[in-house]
């Protein structure tokens, strides 16, 4: 059995270094994980005007994350926070049908800085405590590529060992952490 993985990708860039990451996953875990890069670039800005009637690009979008066994947060940092595409992404699951709610997620970043986006993981945590959004977030196993453009080959796919093994160790522990939350929930 396979887990259906839905990415959110925080970053809008063609070159996004976490959009490498979570492809290196996609590739490394495919016999354990379905992951699905889900892009945030198109979604119409977040209004109280529209949020019960909202556009088909949100809708789409909502589906999309709905339609999965678990979500994977992929955040870049951007002036020590989450990227505002993400922010705005992050409040439409909040209103209407709040698909993130109980949904096995995890997060992972990773920057060209030696932090590897830590404060923006922070703040990611911090945000998804919201009751309207709250998913069974993975304690414990936080993901902080620093320098990442010094861990991809030139496919763009990670090879560097120490972040592999502890991404191995990572997605292991997701999937028993999912498998737990999954069985209380029946």
């Amino acid at each position: 059995m396979t887990i259906k993985v839905k990415a959110i990708i925080g970053s809008t860039s063609s070159n996004s270094y976490n959009l490498k990451v979570v492809e290196s996953m996609r590739k490394r875990y495919a016999d354990k994980l379905e992951i699905t890069p889900v892009f945030i670039n198109a979604l119409d800005p977040f209004a109280i005007d529209i949020e019960n009637n909202p556009t088909a690009d949100v809708l789409d979008f909502k589906a999309d994350v709905a339609d999965s066994d678990a979500v994977l947060f992929a955040v870049p940092e951007y002036n020590f926070s989450i990227p505002g595409t993400l922010k705005n992404a992050i409040d439409w699951m909040s209103r209407g049908e709040l698909v993130l709610q109980g949904k096995p997620t995890f997060i992972v970043g990773a920057s060209m800085g030696l932090l590897g986006s830590v404060r923006a993981q922070q703040h990611l945590r911090e945000i998804l405590s919201n009751p309207n959004l709250a998913p069974a977030l993975l304690p414990q196993n936080e993901v902080y590529i620093g320098a990442v453009h010094t861990k991809l080959d030139e496919n763009g796919l990670l090879n560097d060992e120490a972040t592999l093994a502890f991404l191995d160790t990572v997605v292991d522990n997701f999937i028993k952490f999912y498998e737990k939350e999954t069985a209380s929930a029946k």
